[in-house]
């Protein structure tokens, strides 16, 4: 009997062994985030210094519901600019404070992305789903935790989930059919139309009329119900999105946004480039592991088929199909650096100026472990020694994941700093997500200089900070606001563009940071303690401050101009721990 129950709880552990890592990672993740709560490291670029701003000044001026409102920030922006309210991610921000939201949406992430992986393979290999159970998990789950854009790890790991829907669809399985379309109604909720909705849209476009040249009615009767419903999900989720596209007349910064024009030779070297490495909004580590198994695979596997002369097999091989979708998507990123192509897009379609149709190089994480779970997968049909090769496999490509300190991983980074303070006993440089909002700080020094919702400007960080702790600012980050806004602004810092041609030409060429540059550094913002600023003057034009309304300059650097630029000192003040240390100036005259 006890033979017997050893057996059984072998068995079990045999056929469910990726239960233990998965559980393991999230109790992993919830012991460091919660543990450490806000004084974890938190990636900052396109992250803390822009949409958990976003969503805390939402929350700070009640404005997540609101119309015809504006949001204080870089001079006033219309609440249509920021996230909409009908979306999974901003809904854990209504919910919760913005720190815990962004943890939660971290889990979350990773759930839908796994579940997602999950339901399509057994949805494509419902025979074999239970055989090829480990490693869909475990390719599912290194799929949930790459460390997608955060903002967008929603709409990045439910990709597969919109696929499932639509096979779902394509089949006309189950009697209430209508069903499907319902959710496909609702899956917008965890996307986002101008990362991957609008291409799902085209892709769905090209299905429709593939199946109506092979003359199958139902399918394409089907599909295209599909894309009217799912055009119309996304429409009812990011209406403002829309109504800022198609029906405002204000003239935004993507029409003076100056895209890069490269040669053909160089195109050819960024092709390459993201078919190795990806981008940093969609880093999945690829280059590690899934990469090489495929690139193996594809040799062996198409070289045995060619000495075979199975030219249809070749064709038809739905990892081929893969691995060619794949490379697709990297000819499109490199081609949107050719001017001619770019400027042709822009002519037949005007709306879309400015809109990087590169972006179809965000598929690829996904298309890149789909890829690596067909490899794993057939290694299942073949063996008991390539079953486990196939583990081992998917279990570097997990810890591939894991270990990559990639711009947003930040279990890695949390992990890895808190170390380094134990063992050397003392602390990094870089801001934990408490030191870098202060919120402590910013409440002692509004109350001291008694602010009154009064237009500021941050020179030395991120204007993101005053944002989160709910002052005013005229500068700001954001990717799509008023040209006449970005002229106004670009007269105040005139003075610092004139000494630096490179700051000069990124911001007339993009201009989606409106800041206080430096007029010696190219940068002296960062999340760090230190300042690097080798410059302690600042170059402005204080009467166009002024004129703009700014009352108020914050600055990590003690002014040695102010008199003359037409500043007053107004206090200096240190947080608790002396990370940071802010200097407030009024604009007089």
């Amino acid at each position: 009997m006890r033979r017997l129950t050893q057996k059984k709880w072998f068995q079990w552990i045999t056929k469910y062994w990726f239960v233990f890592p998965i559980t393991g990672f999230f109790l992993l993740m919830a012991v460091v985030f919660f543990g450490y709560g806000e004084r974890s490291y938190i990636g900052v670029h396109d992250n803390m210094d822009l949409f958990l701003a976003q969503f805390q000044m939402l929350k700070n001026t009640d404005s997540f519901w609101k119309h015809g409102v504006d949001v204080p920030f870089l001079g006033g922006v219309s609440r249509d600019n920021l996230p909409s309210e009908f979306s999974l991610y901003s809904l854990l921000y209504m919910i919760f404070p913005t720190y815990t939201a962004y943890v939660l949406g971290l889990f979350g992430k990773i759930l839908i992305g796994m579940f997602s992986f999950c339901l399509l393979a057994r949805e494509l290999f419902p025979e074999k789903y239970a055989s090829y159970r480990p490693v869909v998990w475990m390719t599912g789950f290194a799929y949930g935790i790459i460390w997608f854009f955060p903002a967008f790890g929603f709409a990045f790991a439910s990709i597969p989930l919109c696929v499932w829907l639509l096979l779902k669809i394509y089949r006309g399985q189950g009697k209430r059919w209508y069903g499907w379309y319902a959710a496909l109604f609702a899956y917008p909720l965890t996307s986002y139309f101008s990362y991957h909705g609008l291409f799902l849209l085209g892709y769905l476009a090209l299905a429709v009329l593939w199946l109506a040249c092979r003359k199958e009615w139902k399918g394409v009767r089907r599909l295209l119900a599909a894309l009217f419903v799912l055009a119309a999900g996304y429409v009812a989720c990011e209406y403002r999105l829309f109504g800022q596209m198609l029906f405002s007349d204000e003239v935004t910064i993507r029409s003076s946004i100056v895209n890069a024009s490269l040669s053909l030779p160089e195109i050819g070297k960024e092709i390459g480039q993201v078919f190795r490495e990806g981008i940093f909004h969609a880093d999945s580590v690829h280059g590690k592991v899934a990469l090489p198994v495929c690139a193996v695979y594809f040799i062996v596997h198409n070289g045995i088929a060619i000495g075979k002369k199975q030219w249809r097999q070749l064709c038809r091989d739905p990892f081929n199909l893969v691995m060619i979708f794949i490379l697709f998507n990297c000819v499109v990123y490199g081609l949107y650096d050719y001017e001619p192509l770019r400027s042709l897009v822009e002519k037949l379609i005007p709306p879309l100026q400015g809109w990087q149709f590169n972006r179809t190089i965000f598929f690829n994480p996904f298309l890149w472990y789909g890829a690596l779970f067909l490899v794993l997968a057939r290694l299942y049909d073949a063996g008991v020694w390539q079953i486990w090769l196939a583990n081992g496999i998917v279990c570097l490509a997990v810890l591939a994941v894991i270990l990559t300190p990639t711009r947003y991983n930040d279990l890695y980074s949390t992990c890895y700093n808190r170390a380094y303070e134990h063992f050397h006993g003392q602390e990094v440089d870089e801001l934990t997500y408490e030191q870098f909002y202060a919120v402590e700080l910013f409440e002692e020094i509004k109350e001291d200089i008694g602010y009154q919702g009064e237009w500021a400007a941050a020179y030395g960080f991120h204007p993101a900070v005053l944002e989160y702790n709910g002052i005013a600012t005229l500068d700001g980050y954001l990717g799509f606001y008023s040209q006449q806004y970005k002229e106004e602004f670009r007269k105040v810092i005139a003075p610092a563009l004139e000494r630096v041609e490179a700051t000069r030409i990124y911001y007339d060429d993009w201009g989606a940071r409106a800041y206080l540059y430096s007029g010696t550094d190219l940068s002296i913002v960062s999340a760090t303690k230190t300042v690097y600023a080798t410059d302690d003057r600042i170059y402005i034009d204080a009467e166009a401050f002024r004129k703009l309304g700014g009352e108020y300059i914050f600055s990590r650097i003690a002014l040695s101009n102010a008199g003359t630029t037409g500043l007053a000192l107004v206090g200096g003040y240190t947080s608790a721990d002396g990370s940071y240390t802010i200097y407030v100036y009024r604009a007089v005259g």
